[in-house]
């Protein structure tokens, strides 16, 4: 038996090759599908079965393009009543890849309709050698219930029973293959390891050693981290069967004027995924700032309008491709074209552009200390805020300014803080489009540390760290 790992950075997705002498399945595989039918063809492999977990949230799966590719069968939960075809699975089932057995334990927690593979290799023995459980289980963490309204606390339940008395049950030297590692929202506290033991988990993983189910209920549905808009989205566009990529639209380059053109229409958003520096010296106005070397994927997933069509402007051609196979990794398939050429080649046509003026952060402590009056805005998530901020910041995460700026007064200059620049640009492109004057602090509460200006933050320097149900970091 063989086994190999991909990993997706930014939404921290694990997808595996599984496979015995001469056939193998892709286990919860990403949209763009090329990696694996290129492993596959190095092992001298026959890609026979592909085997969904659950309806993934936070991305959209490669099942329907792989089958396309190989003619494998997709395997998946009964429960999930996908529309494909598809072999449903439900507890008890069992099927084999040449003389590697896997059967179905009913795992629901994390969503409803969950399922774990349970993996024994019978060239070496009987006993389970591994399980591929989604994302139920994690390194160091468990998966998140609370992505369905109204039902957190049912679901929560569900998770409990699903670990102690299934997962739990397994060898404590069965290997744990989870869906997911540290970096992904589809938890809270993952570990960066990728890959754990069941013992190694019963020993270490906090979420495990809550010692009633009332108590674990109650630490996973409360104080959680926002979900982002498009995890139910890509719940349903995986369970009807995503569109294969040779039907949807191709990137078009497109010349300043022909992109003003189409940026005009109601119909379209203008994505600007340059550095926030770059961003800041001349933009489109009404453009969204995602860096692409930030998290691009899940707040492009998060932030963008679904229903509108996209323009881009990157720093390449080849960076606007790259962004389009991130798009459609969170469900936006509707990229309709992107700026051939740099904002200069814009400006030279005389089109109009816009700015976000950028503060150092030895220029931000010099306006703190000299008693500016400022309107700051700590674009971070809650615990990130928690744990230290600048005195006087309001804390409004990124995603919720595209509401709250209503809370804020537009006759005043606001100045925005993140981490790095990053979130807090996305947030400095919202707040542009209300018509607010907007100050970026470049380098974030990073640089701003750094600098000697603040202590450093232990969730900035130490993002995996154990932080699971608020304990304190040491």
């Amino acid at each position: 038996m063989i086994i190999e790992h991909f990993f997706i950075k930014g939404i921290a997705h694990n997808s595996y090759l599984l496979g015995d002498s001469t056939t193998c399945a892709i286990v919860d595989p990403r949209r763009d599908v090329d990696i694996y039918l290129e492993a596959a063809k190095t092992l001298n492999m026959k890609i026979t079965h592909i085997l969904e977990t659950h309806l993934h949230a936070d991305f959209v799966s490669g099942h329907m393009e792989l089958s396309e590719k190989t003619g494998a069968n997709i395997y998946a939960p009964k429960s999930g009543r996908c529309a494909f075809n598809h072999i449903a699975l439900s507890e008890g089932d069992t099927f084999k890849i040449e003389d590697v057995e896997l059967s179905v334990l009913e795992t629901p927690g994390h969503t409803p309709e969950h399922i774990s593979y349970v993996v024994r290799d019978y060239d070496r023995g009987s006993e389970p050698s591994c399980t591929f459980c989604g994302d139920t289980l994690f390194v160091g963490d468990v998966g998140r219930p609370d992505l369905f309204p109204g039902r957190a606390e049912e679901l929560a339940s569900f998770l409990y029973e699903s670990l102690h008395f299934k997962l739990l049950t397994l060898p404590d030297f069965c290997e744990v293959y989870p869906a997911h590692g540290a970096g992904s929202l589809c938890g809270r506290a993952m570990g960066a390891k990728r890959s754990s033991t069941i013992g190694y988990e019963k020993l270490y993983n906090d979420a495990l050693k809550i010692p009633d189910e009332a108590t674990f209920i109650d630490s996973l549905t409360t104080n959680m981290p926002s979900a982002p808009d498009h995890f139910s989205r890509c719940s349903e566009i995986n369970r009807k069967g995503p569109t294969l990529i040779k039907n949807l639209t191709t990137l078009t380059p497109l010349d300043s004027r022909s992109f003003k053109k189409l940026a005009d229409e109601e119909s379209t958003v203008v994505l600007d995924s340059r550095s926030y520096e770059a961003f800041g010296g001349q933009y489109i106005p009404g453009a969204y700032n995602i860096d692409f070397d930030g998290n691009f994927g899940t707040f492009a997933g998060w932030i963008l309008p679904p229903e509108k069509d996209i323009l881009l402007v990157s720093d390449s051609l080849e960076q606007s491709r790259d962004a389009v196979t991130w798009l459609r990794r969170v469900g936006l398939d509707n990229t309709i074209g992107a700026l051939d050429g740099k904002m200069a080649n814009w400006v030279n046509e005389g089109l109009p552009t816009d700015h976000v003026y950028q503060l150092s952060p030895e220029q931000f402590y010099t306006r703190i200390t000299t008693g500016e009056k400022m309107v700051l805005i700590d674009a971070r998530a809650r615990d990130e805020f928690k744990t230290t901020h600048i005195e006087g910041a309001i804390n409004i995460p990124t995603p919720e300014l595209r509401t709250r700026y209503k809370e804020l007064d537009e006759t005043q200059q606001i100045t925005i803080i993140c981490r790095t620049g990053h979130r807090s640009s996305i947030g400095a492109s919202l707040l542009k489009q209300r018509g607010f004057d907007v100050i970026n602090v470049a380098g974030g509460m990073t640089g701003y540390s750094a600098a000697g200006y603040a202590p450093e933050c232990p969730m900035c320097s130490a993002p995996h760290g154990p932080r699971f149900l608020g304990h304190k970091i040491e």
